[in-house]
């Protein structure tokens, strides 16, 4: 399909700053998740070890950094849609150093604990729902494009950054560690964002005839619709970040070995990549709301599969297409509501919807052990988990106002 361009992209300087943006985001977003994500489950054990500090407090801290994030969502959407990421990502991007430095540094629980409440503050301004918003708005019709590039080279923060600490850390101290990845996240974010991100920010748009209805973003967010949004997403996104938190306690229940387990879990990485292919193909062949219905679906399905299979061969396939949903899941977070509302006001709902999305995904870790212990078993928790995702894919069905409108999206 021919990509369509507005005036503005038609000049060559303005499609060189578009790219500019693209290539920046996509650098940022890799060592921002590597850095204040990834590097902590290859670190927690060796700080543990080296502080006494208990698993469970460095697990809490992190969590709560989630909680902090989701709260900041709120604000830095609005601010987006009025000013732009430049300003923003580039304070987190100072904020986000501070706070690996403190990190660091901390001297006992309650410091590292205060550390990660300041990251979650950075994670709100720098990790994906700020970059989505951006490039929404930035690349217009040709949205899915680049949201779709972006969430592919994010996918590889962890196959950077994993590698990468567990290097530092055999040849460092964590503390060490920490500082170092610290250096590198603001060699990168700071001038990153404030240098790459100067294309000026375009005019809110107009709001769309056929999104008539989202003229006032404050009555959309009390919509029918927009909660039953919000609560489908949340209760998938809860579903299928348990699935990646218990898949290897899941796999060790079924006699799998912690060698093949992590594979598992590795392939299921790549099944993402592979899913947010797709997705373009994905969007110009369905309505928004036949859209959201398959891929909670598969998501259900493939969750209720981890649960029922006891072959490995078949449980790593059913983790590979888990992955592949979960990927395509991303992508359907970005654009849910330009696909319903529009553009003119996407940062604001989108960190509407982000806040509780963020903080189901926070609580997952927790909620999912407990429901093992609750269901004496990892399977009938899987299980437990498909069932709800499913309710989910039926609830979006109530996500749209017109359940014909078919949204389309030229790549």
């Amino acid at each position: 399909m021919a990509t369509t361009q507005t005036p503005a992209e038609s000049d060559p300087a303005t499609r060189a700053g578009l790219r500019r943006v693209l290539v920046v985001l996509c650098t940022t977003e890799i060592t921002s998740w590597g850095v204040l994500y990834y590097a902590f489950p290859v670190l927690a054990g060796q700080i543990t070890t080296a502080t006494g500090w208990s698993a469970t407090a460095l697990t809490a801290a992190l969590s709560a950094s989630q909680l902090v994030a989701a709260a900041i969502g709120i604000p830095v959407g609005r601010w987006l849609d009025q000013q732009g990421p430049r300003g923003v990502m580039t304070a987190g991007s100072f904020l986000a150093v501070a706070a690996v430095v403190a990190v660091a540094t901390a001297q006992n629980v309650a410091w590292f604990l205060g550390a990660w409440l300041l990251a979650g503050v950075a994670m709100g301004a720098v990790l994906y729902p700020p970059a989505f918003a951006a490039l929404t708005r930035w690349h217009g019709p040709n949205r899915v494009h680049a949201l779709t590039v972006l969430t592919l080279a994010a996918g590889l923060a962890s196959t950077v950054f994993a590698p990468l600490t567990a290097w530092l850390s055999a040849h460092l101290d964590w503390r060490g560690t920490y500082l170092v990845l610290a250096g590198i996240l603001a060699m990168v974010t700071i001038p990153g964002h404030w240098v790459g991100l100067r294309l000026p920010w375009p005019p809110r748009p107009t709001v769309e005839p056929q999104h008539a209805q989202a003229a006032d973003p404050a009555r959309v967010a009390r919509s029918r619709a927009f909660l039953a949004l919000v609560t489908a997403m949340s209760v998938a996104g809860f579903a299928t970040f348990a699935v990646v938190i218990t898949l290897v306690p899941l796999l060790a229940e079924r006699g799998v070995d912690t060698g093949t387990a992590a594979v598992a879990l590795g392939l299921g990485g790549a099944g993402q990549v592979a899913g947010r292919l797709g997705y373009g193909v994905l969007t110009r062949h369905t309505s928004v709301r036949i859209r959201t219905l398959l891929v909670l679906l598969a998501m259900g399905a493939t969750t209720a599969l981890l649960g029922l299979l006891t072959s490995v061969t078949a449980l790593i396939g059913a983790a590979i297409m888990a992955g592949m949903a979960r990927g395509v899941f991303t992508l359907l977070h970005a654009t849910a509501v330009t696909d319903r509302w529009g553009t003119a006001h996407y940062g604001r709902l989108t960190g509407l919807l982000s806040a509780p999305l963020t903080i189901a995904m926070a609580l997952a870790p927790f909620a999912a052990t407990a429901l093992a212990e609750l269901f004496d078993g990892y399977p009938i928790t899987f299980l437990a988990l498909g069932a709800v995702t499913v309710a989910a894919a039926l609830l979006s069905l109530a996500t749209t106002h017109n359940p014909d409108e078919r949204t389309r999206f030229r790549d």
